[in-house]
């Protein structure tokens, strides 16, 4: 007799005393014809038992996430996408454009994640999948396949970049047209050369005047008077064109900067020694306030904020490059700072002069009365966004923003329990957020507003006090100065701008949820 097979569900065989096998049930016993004329029921199906072997068992594998995915949380999510590239060729044209709008952002000074986020938006669209983006400081290498397995690799390098953010707004309006559905090969080469070689939106003179306006106005933020914020504006000027003629003799940017902090601090100790004879209405504590405003053309600060965001959001190494570039920088900056400190102190002991020691200024980045350092902030954030060349339309609502951010700041810092820190990052919080969502409003990319809007909360003050403790610590009169307390003041410094970019980081992306139906809107009047 052939005996049943057991189910995978427990069932046991049967066959006992020449009967018919029958099915197995539940509990075990035969439900078959056993010769009583009744028909076979059907089996009642049971609940698999979990083994130990399975409940053991480890994950499966995951395939990693297509590069579209990237988009989830920008401004180019769910874009149109074509039919793949079918030929090399016609995948090699999209491949390029691509790559020529990633290089053109990196010239104009975006970030690692808004680079990329481009660039994907620009290859989906185009069809094109399995796509590789690597990014550092001065390149960018892009590989995908085509649809007959054959890969496609071109590299780029930035050798040069400045802060041009009207032409990132016109790259961002470019890519939103393409992920719209518009995507034509032919056209979008044309437009985007048309936009490489438009001119520039402001004229030298207006840049290079914003540049002193913004050293005027930091240095009323910080508690100098209206003399005093005349020749921080005079000097950031000066130094700006010092270091724009060295720059066009090939002189590195390290000695640019080294040369530019002596300066900046030789004409603050002049203005002070004029201000103690009685011919300039000068203070003796208006000296750190025109020094920190003098160094602002200089000052990494922006740089420091986009390292600490890159990063932030996974781009290691090409924040690891903007932090090397930061060190070397700050390092010229310090090295004409004390350099000049130290002269100038020798002169003020041979002249007899007294100078007020940094131990009893404030750190705060904000020592003006609220009124006078919202509108401050203000003037700062409309000349920061003509020094970085927005467009008309955003000028005033940077202003807006920076006076919003520096009354976020002030509210914050005056609770009992919550510093300077946590005013700035919480500053940064709102200026992420609703820089974003104004932003895309007006068809720019969140960078444009949130960079300006963000030199309010720049830590001047500190960085200058931080260097005046190293240079004046070995002194016998320096009281609680020394070289330990100017690196706890520069770390200090440090950690203000690591929470202006984490709370940057973000605002953002608490904004990207609310931004759905403003893109979507904007898509569809495109299209």
């Amino acid at each position: 007799m052939t005996e049943g097979t057991g189910s995978s569900s427990g069932s046991r065989p049967t066959g006992t005393g020449g009967q018919s096998p029958g099915v197995a049930d539940t509990d075990g016993s035969d439900r078959g014809d056993v010769g009583d004329g009744k028909p076979a029921r059907r089996p009642v199906k049971r609940r698999p038992v979990l083994s130990q072997s399975r409940i053991w068992r480890g994950e499966e594998l995951t395939e990693t996430l297509p590069m579209i995915e990237s988009l989830r949380h920008t401004p180019y999510r769910n874009p149109r996408v074509r039919h793949a590239a079918a030929e090399e060729r016609e995948a090699r044209a999209s491949l390029d454009l691509a790559l020529r709008v990633g290089e053109l952002m990196l010239r104009c000074g975006a970030g690692a994640p808004q680079v990329e986020s481009s660039v994907v938006a620009v290859a989906a669209a185009a069809g094109l999948d399995n796509l590789e983006v690597d990014i550092t400081l001065q390149s960018l290498l892009i590989q995908c396949s085509t649809g007959s397995g054959v890969p496609i690799t071109m590299l780029r390098v930035v050798r040069s970049s400045t802060r041009d953010f009207d032409r990132l707004t016109a790259v961002h309006e470019f890519v939103e047209n393409l992920v719209a559905g518009s995507y034509d090969l032919e056209s979008a080469a044309t437009q985007l050369r048309e936009i490489r070689r438009a001119p520039r939106f402001w004229p030298k003179w207006m840049v290079r005047g914003s540049l002193g306006l913004l050293a005027a106005a930091i240095a009323v933020m910080l508690g100098a008077g209206p003399v005093a914020a005349l020749v921080a504006g005079f000097s950031a000027l000066l130094v700006g064109y010092a270091a724009r003629a060295l720059g066009r003799g090939g002189l590195p940017d390290f000695y640019q900067c080294a040369i530019g902090g002596f300066l900046a601090t030789a004409l603050a100790w002049g203005a002070f020694s004029l201000g103690a004879a009685g011919w300039l209405p000068v203070s003796s504590s208006d000296f750190a306030f025109i020094v920190a405003g003098g160094i602002t053309v200089l000052l990494p600060g922006r740089t420091v904020a986009s390292a600490f965001e890159d990063a932030i959001s996974g781009y290691s190494v090409t924040g690891a490059g903007r932090m090397f570039a930061v060190f070397l920088t700050t390092a010229g900056i310090i090295l004409g700072v004390a350099t000049g400190l130290s002269l100038t102190l020798s002169l003020t002991t041979a002249f007899d002069l007294r100078l007020a020691s940094p131990s009893i200024v404030s750190t705060q980045a904000l020592n003006a009365p609220v009124l006078l350092a919202v509108v401050g902030a203000f003037v700062v954030g409309v000349a920061g966004a003509v020094s970085l060349r927005s467009r008309r339309k955003l000028v005033l609502p940077c202003g807006v923003l920076c006076a919003v951010g520096v009354g976020v700041s002030l509210a914050v810092s005056r609770v009992d329990g919550l510093g300077q820190l946590a005013a700035a990052g919480m500053a940064a919080i709102v200026l992420g957020c609703a820089g974003r969502l104004l932003a895309l409003r007006m068809g720019a990319p969140a960078m444009v507003v949130v960079v300006p809007a963000s030199y309010g909360l720049l830590p001047g003050l500190a960085i200058f006090r931080g260097l005046y403790e190293m240079v004046n610590g070995s002194s016998a009169d320096s009281g609680t100065l020394s070289l330990q307390g100017g690196l706890t003041t520069l770390l200090g410094a440090m950690a203000v701008l690591l929470a202006i970019a984490a709370g940057s980081v973000l605002g953002e992306f608490v904004a990207a949820p609310f931004d759905h139906r403003m893109v979507q809107k904007r898509r569809a009047r495109r299209r």
